[in-house]
């Protein structure tokens, strides 16, 4: 199978009577891309970047953002409170958030041994992903709520934009830590956040931040806050599609 990577523009490129059937794409920036007369059919599109405000996708000229920001509502009650702007709501977000996933790890722990570290498709392990989310709480309440200069648990998971922009990986476990360690750390961190909303105030919300990775954008702790249950609900998101793949390969 032939590679592209970063290395290889393929901006404004155009595909003519191309066979792209089985082909995968991963960390690629499709943005602006026209497709004509395809065959579409068992496509798999996973964007978690669809639900910013001026984002829209075409399919024969319907744009299935709204339909699909719904549906998604639907499925994971709790998950339309993500952009809650007042701390009630955000505390409610949160507490709905915790009981989504407070079910999901019973449902691991009744599937059978070595499920939380079967990755699917190339994609992280159950307990990796708990483990980025432990890095994503972090960087956005640790580092730019709080300005903890180096807020990063060794158990937290880097996604590859960190691995790969010169960051000092030294601080992360190796080898991987065991589930127990990274359930209990995880639940620590939930904690945190919880007890920082337990206190805030519209002021606090509307305080300035920095960005964790790019100190010159500004933020808000609103919108930090924002961030931390973005992750969270697509990170959960990604979870169950690939247990749900896993209960589908074991005959479950």
């Amino acid at each position: 199978m032939t590679t592209f990577t970063c290395s290889d523009d393929l901006q404004g490129a155009e595909f003519v009577d191309a066979n792209l059937r089985g082909a995968r794409f991963r960390r690629a920036d499709l943005s602006g891309v026209v497709m004509r007369a395809v065959d579409v059919r068992g496509a798999d599109i996973d964007a978690p970047w669809l639900f910013d405000d001026e984002s829209f996708l075409r399919v024969n000229g319907v744009d299935v953002i709204p339909l699909v920001e719904a549906e998604l509502n639907r499925r994971f009650p709790g998950r339309a409170g993500r952009r809650a702007t007042d701390p009630d709501g955000l505390r409610a977000a949160w507490a709905a958030l915790e009981q989504t996933w407070a079910a999901t790890l019973e449902r691991v722990a009744a599937m059978p041994a070595g499920t939380v570290d079967v990755p699917v498709g190339g994609e992280w392990s159950f307990a990796q992903t708990l483990r980025h989310l432990v890095m994503a709480t972090d960087a956005w309440l640790g580092r730019a709520i709080l300005g903890i200069e180096q807020p990063f648990h060794p158990i937290g998971q880097p996604n590859a934009e960190y691995e790969t922009d010169g960051n000092d990986m030294s601080v992360f476990a190796t080898p991987a830590p065991s589930y127990a360690d990274v359930l209990e750390i995880r639940a620590g961190h939930v904690a945190m956040v919880r007890g920082f909303l337990a206190t805030v105030t519209p002021d606090d919300l509307a305080a300035a931040r920095k960005n964790p990775w790019a100190p010159d954008y500004p933020e808000t702790v609103l919108s930090c806050l924002h961030v931390i249950l973005q992750e969270e609900w697509e990170h959960h998101r990604f979870a169950v599609r690939d247990l749900d793949a896993i209960d589908a390969t074991s005959g479950a």
